[in-house]
C-alpha cells in the first residue's frame, strides 16, 4: 500500500510529500523539491527545517492531522522559507486510505482564493462576450447576406478585373459570417446537459483530429492518471474546449513543436462560485503543455476576455469559449508558465460526476 502511495506521488505535478507514523518525510517528489527548494535528502535529515523556519505552519498542520485522526486543510497560508523566500500556497494534509498513520503533504501554489476569483472573472467575461454577440449577430449577419449577393449579380456583367473584385467581397463576406457564426455560440445560455464521461475518450478523439489536420507537424505526447472517475461533461462541449487548447498549443509551438497533454487527480481542491454557493470539488485536472514562448506579459491577466490575442489575424474568441464551457462545467481553467525552460500550460480543472451525471 504505501509503496504504492510513493509511487503515485512520485508522478504527481503539484508538489507533495509522504510522511511516516514518526513523522519522518520518507518521499518527496520532484514538484515539491522544486517548490521548497531543498533535496529529498536534505528534507529526509532535518525534516521541516530543512525548507521552513522554525514554527512552519506546514509541521503544525500535520500534528494536527495526526492527533485528530484524520485530513486537514488550510488555504492561503503564508510560508517563510530557511532561505528568506516567501510564497503563498493551500496546504492539504490527508491520511493514506488502509494505512492512516502515514500522511501525504500537498501544495496547491495557486490558492483557492485565487481560483474563486478567476473563475468568476471568467463567467463575467462570457456574460459580457453574450452581449456582445446577439447584438453583432443582429446587427451584422443579416446585411451580409445582402451584399454577398449583390456581389455576385454584379460580377455576371464585368470584365474578369471587375470579377476579381468582386469575388474579393465575397471572400471577404464570407469570413466575417463565419466569425459572426463564432460569436453566435456566446449566445446560447441554456444549462448544458451533462452525462457521465470518460476523459481520456474524449482526449483521445481530440488528439486523433489534431494529428490529422491543424497538428499534423507538431508531436504531441501523453502522460495520463488511468484510474480517473468519469467527469459530468457535454461531451461535444468539452472536444471543442481541448480542440481549441491544442490548436492554440500547435499555432504556439510552431512546426515540429512538442505538445503534451497530461491528466491528474488532486483530492481535496473545492471552488466556491460565488457567495452562498455550494462548494464544488475539482480534483480531475488536464493539462495542454507545449514549447512555444506564451502570452505577452501584459495580457496574462485578459487571457480569456473575448477579443484579446497576440497571433496575426486571430479573432481572440476562442479561448473565452474555452472560459464559458468550462465554467458551465462547473470548473476552471487557468493559465500558467512554468518548467526550465518555460513551458505554456492551460490547465483545466473539472469535477467528477454522480451516477446522474450532476457534478459531485
Amino acid at each position: 500500500m504505501i509503496a504504492g502511495a510513493a509511487e503515485m506521488l512520485a508522478g504527481l505535478a503539484v508538489p507533495a510529500i509522504l510522511v511516516d507514523p514518526e513523522g519522518m518525510l520518507t518521499q518527496v517528489n520532484l514538484a515539491a523539491e522544486n517548490f521548497l527548494n531543498t533535496s529529498q535528502q536534505a528534507l529526509r535529515e532535518r525534516g521541516w527545517s530543512a525548507a521552513f523556519g522554525p514554527d512552519s505552519a506546514v509541521e503544525g498542520l500535520v500534528w494536527r492531522a495526526r492527533s485528530e485522526g484524520g485530513g486537514c486543510a488550510a488555504y492561503d497560508v503564508p510560508l517563510q522559507f530557511s532561505g528568506g523566500r516567501t510564497a503563498r500556497a493551500d496546504v492539504l494534509v490527508s491520511p493514506i486510505g488502509d494505512a492512516p498513520e502515514w500522511l501525504t503533504v500537498a501544495f496547491q501554489t495557486r490558492s483557492v482564493a485565487t481560483l474563486v476569483d478567476r473563475q468568476v472573472h471568467q463567467q463575467g467575461a462570457a456574460r459580457s462576450a453574450v452581449g456582445v454577440a446577439a447584438m453583432l449577430a443582429h446587427e451584422i449577419k443579416n446585411p451580409l447576406s445582402g451584399i454577398r449577393g449583390a456581389a455576385q449579380l454584379l460580377a455576371s456583367g464585368i470584365d474578369a478585373d471587375g470579377r476579381e473584385l468582386t469575388d474579393l467581397i465575397v471572400a471577404e463576406v464570407d469570413r466575417i459570417a463565419k466569425l459572426v457564426d463564432r460569436m453566435e455560440s456566446f449566445t446560447d445560455t441554456r444549462p448544458m446537459k451533462l452525462r457521465p464521461e470518460n476523459i481520456h475518450e474524449i482526449l483521445g478523439h481530440v488528439r486523433r483530429v489534431a494529428e490529422r489536420g491543424f497538428a499534423a507537424d507538431a508531436v504531441i505526447r501523453e502522460r495520463y492518471d488511468p484510474s480517473l472517475p468519469l467527469v459530468a461533461a457535454n461531451r461535444d462541449a468539452l472536444v471543442q474546449v481541448f480542440l481549441n487548447l491544442l490548436k492554440n498549443a500547435a499555432e504556439a509551438s510552431g512546426r515540429k513543436g512538442r505538445i503534451w497533454i497530461t491528466t491528474a487527480y488532486r483530492p481535496g481542491l473545492k471552488v466556491r462560485a460565488g457567495a452562498g454557493a455550494t462548494p464544488v470539488s475539482l480534483p480531475l485536472e488536464v493539462r495542454i503543455i507545449d514549447n512555444g514562448p506564451g502570452v505577452d506579459g501584459d495580457l496574462v491577466d485578459h487571457v480569456f476576455e473575448p477579443f484579446v490575442t497576440t497571433k496575426r489575424g486571430g479573432s481572440g474568441l476562442g479561448l473565452a469559449l474555452v472560459a464559458k464551457i468550462v465554467a458551465e462545467h462547473g470548473g476552471v481553467v487557468e493559465y500558467d508558465r512554468a518548467g526550465e525552460p518555460e513551458e505554456t500550460i492551460f490547465r483545466v480543472l473539472l469535477p467528477v460526476t454522480r451516477d446522474s451525471g450532476e457534478p459531485v
